[in-house]
């Protein structure tokens, strides 16, 4: 007779599968072919060869998929990723000896630092909790210098507001800055817009849907405008409506418009060409990135650190990235991709190309976590749904919350065969998803998708038994569908 799980209270203790993943190749045959526009860019701002350039778009494309794949595995021990050399080589970093391998294995070369990511996200958020003195410029958290760096024009005054928020001083580092980052506010990714009742210019991010609707509009930056005000595109013909905007605190928002525009899901590279918008995956620090505005055009750099809050004089954001490629005011909201990943929307900084600068963006993902799908390059949003499996399942998940399927519980499979799970998160998250088999006494994961997306596939040829799905809210928050076939 076989056993089945208990159908009163059992403790779910999952196992998570921690393999190694295997080591890609940094040039597969089958990847996209750089637009020629960003490899001379990248050529002429960070003073590569072609064969370096194509080089570091290939590594960076295989990091940013590791580095998310590493921090699930290493969890509270991952001290962040980042790029190092001209080529960028993924440099990750942990608290743990014995993680060495494991990242070493994944294609990463591997460090030991004294403090985890955890810690230093601890210590920024303690500052994020209080106004910073005008002196005080940014902060966030350097995964290269295991630290949160703060910026200020007066390093007297920055000691005492950290002492003022009791935290660990050596976990601080703080660094001489000359300028004051404001919004680039005087004012296809790129291209021109204007705000008539604002009397200024700005620059559109990226085109974007509403998903309740499929409302077509864009991207750009929250200090741009409020919800309300009328937008003029680059020919100055009506072009659509704030619906979303949001600064301080964040810089984002969306643009609805109106019958007379449609969207090919392409970024204005300017002297780049136009250049295809193919997903969302996030760069690590040190990675390339370009940029494309309406007054400064195209600029490529790199990125410096992520999630870090700015002290505008209108107040804090917070969640920005910081980057080496200059802007100047006009470009506001404007494009930053890497490769064919979109990035985010330039929000503000100091210097200009001229002289240089640091220039910081909002990320997009947090926008596509509000409930807007990206127009990728075909025109078309990606597709929803999982499609050609035979049972369907709905649900919707906070931030690292769990749900199982079918209908939280589990099926027998009688016979041994494949078991296919397909999981449609949604856009701009982070969502995995593991197949389960009970072994007579718990529940332990047999596969898993654990990419840096919203969306999972899984193939498992098992034997016959009881299995369930757990759909796991890695970050970010909203509905999913999931859809399974059983031997």
């Amino acid at each position: 007779m076989r056993r089945t799980p208990a159908l009163i209270a059992i403790a779910i203790g999952a196992l998570v599968v921690t393999a190694t993943p295997a080591v890609a190749d940094p040039t597969p045959s089958n990847a996209p072919e750089p637009p020629a526009g960003m490899l001379e860019a990248m050529q002429r701002d960070l003073g590569l060869s072609e064969d370096q350039a194509r080089r570091r778009l290939a590594n960076e494309a295989r990091g940013n998929i590791v580095a998310p794949t590493l921090h699930k595995q290493l969890g509270d021990r991952y001290a962040g990723a980042w790029y190092e050399g001209p080529e960028s080589a993924l440099v990750v970093a942990t608290v743990s000896q014995r993680d060495v391998r494991a990242i070493t294995r994944a294609g990463a070369e591997a460090r030991v630092v004294a403090r985890s990511l955890a810690q230093l996200e601890a210590v920024k958020t303690a500052l994020d909790g209080a106004q910073a003195p005008a002196s005080v410029h940014s902060w966030g958290v350097s995964t290269q210098d295991n630290a949160v760096v703060v910026a200020a024009a007066d390093a007297a005054q920055a000691r005492s507001w950290l002492a003022a928020r009791g935290v660990d001083a050596s976990a601080v580092k703080i660094v001489p800055s000359a300028e004051r980052p404001r919004p680039f506010a005087d004012i296809r990714g790129g291209d021109a817009y204007y705000i008539p009742s604002k009397g200024y210019r700005c620059s559109v991010g990226f085109a974007a849907r509403r998903t309740s609707d499929q409302a077509l509009g864009f991207t750009t930056a929250g200090h741009c405008g409020d919800v309300g005000d009328a937008t003029n595109g680059y020919n100055q013909q009506a072009q659509g409506t704030f619906r979303v905007s949001s600064f301080p605190g964040n810089d984002y928002a969306w643009v609805q418009t109106n019958s007379s525009w449609t969207a090919p899901g392409v970024v204005n590279g300017y002297s780049a060409g136009i250049l295809p918008v193919r997903g969302s995956t996030v760069t690590q620090p040190q990675g390339s990135v370009c940029r494309s505005g309406s007054t400064t055009q195209w600029r490529c750099g790199t990125v410096t650190a992520l999630n870090q809050t700015v002290n505008y004089p209108e107040g804090t954001v917070s969640g920005l990235t910081r980057t080496t490629a200059c802007a100047e005011g006009g470009d506001s909201g404007g494009a930053f991709i890497s490769g064919d990943q979109a990035q985010g929307m330039t929000s503000g900084g100091s210097g200009n190309c001229t002289s240089g600068g640091v220039t910081f963006f909002q990320p997009l993902n947090e926008v596509l976590g509000l409930g807007y799908s990206l127009v990728t390059s075909d025109g078309t949003p990606p597709p929803t749904g999982c499609q050609n499996y035979n049972e369907k399942y709905t649900g919707s998940l906070s931030s690292g919350q769990n749900q199982y399927q079918p209908n939280g519980s589990y099926y027998y499979a009688s016979a041994s065969g494949t078991h296919a799970g397909c999981l449609d998160g949604p856009d701009g998250t982070d969502f995995d998803l593991y197949l389960q088999r009970w072994n007579g006494s718990s529940w332990s994961t047999v596969a898993q998708g654990i990419t840096p997306n919203p969306d999972e596939t899984i193939s498992y040829n098992g034997s016959p038994g009881y299995y369930r799905y757990r759909v796991h809210a890695y970050s970010g928050s909203g509905s999913y569908t999931m859809g399974l076939n059983r031997p």
